[in-house]
């Protein structure tokens, strides 16, 4: 039997078992913090369990989800600044379920990575914890992979997967939408996790360095302020939803805007009207189109400018749902109303203040 050179190690092939131990057990004191109804085991099974019955449902109808962050993790690895995009990740799944009136329940996620950096994956899942939390859904389980040669040093991608549920016949958009409904927009935090790419092309452009101060908010630096996480709408929706019964549709206004997301939720017979003068659009925005030269149009497809969640609204409840949505905290404004389709799912009015 030939001798061999030498004796090789999963450690040797760029995989390092105990580093992923290790973040497991920094983890496990966050992923108890978003315990709820229906989910309080502990992580390290081998599938995460969740008990509708215990969580109140009686005819359940499951709705699911998945998303990542996309280019923006670009931001927070060069940056150096990796708690806030677990948020993000919770929030472009759970928004997605609860515009179709789904409470979230269960959130699952996937890090995977060149080389497992244990302080860097317990900030990253200290923003998952806060997501679920503010979402109010159990984090029952994930996945870490550490693939040297896939990925760079210090390089890593996030994917995630929420499962909902709404009892039956409660589920949105309703049947009803009819001309003369009522569209509010509700506001968002900023840039959310759409768009990245022609934010970092704009950046690298401007010649800024990531810790220069924000030329559109000088408390911050520019990834500071880039890096403000998505907003999550969860609980003031379901509240609205549960508290005044006015509400036919959501959209989240993620890629594509308004022009590819509105439409999504409304009768092909019937358009979204939109005042784009009534819309509060944050700096951010208007530094973006000014810096990059990028045309309005341009900017309603690519950002949400200013309107993260659309609800469609009977007209006789509109200012009902804007004042629940007010005082759990959401800015609202009337954008406009739904008026019968002729072209386009999508008709603006008047001009976006860049």
């Amino acid at each position: 039997m030939s001798d061999k050179k030498n004796g090789l190690s999963y450690a040797d092939a760029g995989v390092d078992i105990d580093a992923g131990n290790a973040l497991v057990e920094k983890i496990k004191p966050l992923v108890r913090t978003t315990r709820r109804p229906g989910a309080d085991g502990e992580i390290g099974g081998f599938g995460g369990l969740f008990d509708l019955k215990a969580a109140g449902f009686s005819d359940p109808v499951l709705v699911a989800a998945n998303d990542g962050v996309g280019t923006k993790l670009k931001v927070a690895i060069e940056a150096n600044k990796h708690d806030t995009v677990g948020i993000d990740l919770v929030a472009m799944c759970v928004n997605d379920l609860v515009v179709q009136g789904a409470e979230p329940l269960f959130f699952l996620d996937y890090f995977a990575t060149g080389k497992l950096d244990p302080d860097q994956g317990e900030a990253i899942v200290s923003g998952i914890a806060e997501g679920c939390r503010k979402a109010g859904c159990a984090l029952i389980g994930g996945e870490t992979a550490e693939m040297p040669g896939m990925y760079r040093d210090g390089d890593y991608d996030l994917a995630g997967f929420a499962v909902g549920a709404a009892e039956r016949g409660r589920l949105l958009p309703t049947d009803d939408v009819v001309e003369g409904d009522v569209i509010l927009g509700i506001a968002s935090s900023g840039l959310h996790s759409n768009g990245f790419s022609l934010v970092r092309k704009i950046v690298a452009q401007s010649g800024l360095a990531w810790d220069a101060p924000a030329p559109f908010d000088a408390d911050r630096t520019l990834a500071e302020a880039l890096l403000e996480p998505t907003r999550i709408y969860v609980k003031p929706l379901l509240n609205a939803i549960s508290g005044t019964h006015g509400i036919k549709a959501l959209a989240h206004i993620t890629g594509g805007g308004f022009p590819e997301n509105l439409p999504r939720v409304l009768p092909q017979v019937y358009a979204a009207e939109i005042d784009l003068s009534a819309i509060e659009v944050p700096p951010v925005f208007s530094w973006l189109a000014g810096e990059g030269g990028v045309q309005p149009e341009e900017m309603l497809r690519t950002f949400n400018c200013g309107i993260g969640m659309i609800a469609v609204v009977a007209a006789g409840q509109a200012a009902q749902v804007a004042a629940v949505l007010q005082q759990a905290g959401e800015h609202v404004e009337t954008l406009g109303s739904v008026v019968a389709r002729r072209e386009k799912g999508v008709i603006y009015r008047r001009e976006l203040d860049l």
